[in-house]
């Protein structure tokens, strides 16, 4: 099988796991490999990973800035949808891996590699979530995913590989967690968090400051939406990318959106995972208080109903499928009318929602008022009350039959 790859392309970091992986390809397939590193606004020095894939023996390196992208294909219309899984994480890994995948995939098949690669574990959401976004983009596409392939088990024996190899690193034996990062959000997991019942440390959070050192005055910003999508901040219109890591600073400032969760994973197992999102929980706040007030009161439950499935298919890896495509044309029918204000007030960690308005407001202030009106009859609620206890009044007089 492996003289059948002369050419691979891997999902690659600069990050100890792939660093490795890059030289057991080479040593292991003995194929040319493409390293492919994408932009998702992590903050990383792209040029200095670049470099240090061509110092490991790589020709070509691909190395795109896919933020926008990132924000305005993926996140905003995970956003649209309100998907939350298991009613905390917002999926800030999730939804980045289908895009990086999709353009590993194109530039695979635009060189003619036989294979693409990725460093995900064989225990983890990752390898499901690259693996059936290969297989719905380019079928035909060989998958190598070394964790299930070598022999090595642990990350210690990882770093005496990259010693006996050669491979600069900058990860130790000691390193008590693993992080990914994107602009959407900050995830940490094992190491010192692989025991649920201890808090994870301060000094580990990246994006937010602890609600304890957040500011004692609080901040209120307002944010318009367009057909459910967020456009500005405080009246100042905005590309997605630059939308996003703006709410990030400010959210951040204020310990907006930490999360700690105890998580199902696809593969079967419990996990413990602890994120920030500061920019992406003030999204979700603000974009419900737009609905609020927009969305007829049928469409809204139904489409809610929809959340926890939406939820599932994004986190287990579905993103390319036919029934996320379905539910995602169902949920952005219904946000045609998602246009207007939110102002959201951040406190110490809470975003709560301050005031909402919209030219498309179904509130009616003549009719919903508890003052005189001339508009609602309140004797019609008689009869209303009268159908709808019907069943609970046959019910209850059965049972007073039966006794």
């Amino acid at each position: 099988m492996s003289r059948a790859i002369k050419k691979v392309v891997l999902a690659y970091s600069g990050g100890l796991d792939t660093s490795v992986i890059l030289k057991w390809l080479q040593e292991t397939y003995g194929c040319e490999v493409i390293a492919f590193c994408a932009d998702l606004g992590q903050g990383e020095d792209l040029q200095a990973i670049k470099a240090k894939a061509r110092q490991l023996g790589v020709k070509k390196v691909y190395v795109e800035d896919l933020r926008e992208i990132f924000v305005k294909d993926y996140v905003f219309p995970m956003l649209r949808g309100n998907a939350m899984y298991e009613g905390c994480y917002l999926l800030g890994t999730s939804i980045a891996r289908p895009l990086i995948a999709r353009r590993q995939a194109e530039i695979a098949l635009k060189e003619g590699a036989e294979a693409v690669s990725h460093g995900s574990t064989g225990k983890g959401n990752d390898q499901v979530r690259f693996e059936l976004t290969y297989t719905a983009l380019a079928p035909n596409l060989k998958i190598i995913a070394p964790w299930r392939e070598w022999t090595m088990k642990s990350r210690r024996e990882l770093i005496e590989y990259a010693d006996r190899h050669g491979i600069p690193i900058t990860a130790t034996k000691a390193k008590p967690y693993s992080m990914d990062l994107n602009l959407f959000h900050v995830s940490y997991e094992g190491g010192i968090l692989e025991d649920p019942w201890e808090s994870p440390p301060d000094e580990i959070f990246q994006m937010t400051v602890s609600p304890e050192q957040a500011p004692n005055k609080p901040l209120e910003v307002e944010i318009g939406y367009e057909a459910g999508n967020p456009v500005s901040v405080d009246g100042k219109k905005m590309s997605p990318a630059t939308l996003l890591a703006h709410l990030n600073k400010l959210g951040g400032a204020h310990g907006i959106g930490r999360v700690d969760l105890v998580e199902n994973r696809y593969v079967g197992m419990k996990s413990r995972g602890v994120y920030e999102t500061p920019g992406g929980t003030i999204l979700h706040v603000a974009h419900r208080g737009i609905e609020s007030l927009t969305m007829d009161r049928e469409v809204l439950h139904f489409r809610d109903s929809l959340i926890p499935r939406f939820a599932d298919l994004i986190y287990n890896g579905y993103w390319f499928s036919p029934e996320r495509e379905m539910l995602q044309a169902s949920i952005d029918a219904a946000q045609k009318d998602v246009t207007g204000t939110a102002r959201v007030k951040l406190y110490k960690g809470s975003c709560t929602l301050a005031g909402r308005k919209s030219k498309y407001s179904l509130y009616r202030l003549d009719i919903a008022t508890f003052e005189e009106d001339e508009v609602y009859n309140q004797k019609d609620a008689e009869g209303f009350i009268r159908l709808n206890a019907l069943r609970l009044k046959i019910r209850a007089q059965r049972k007073k039959t039966a006794s």
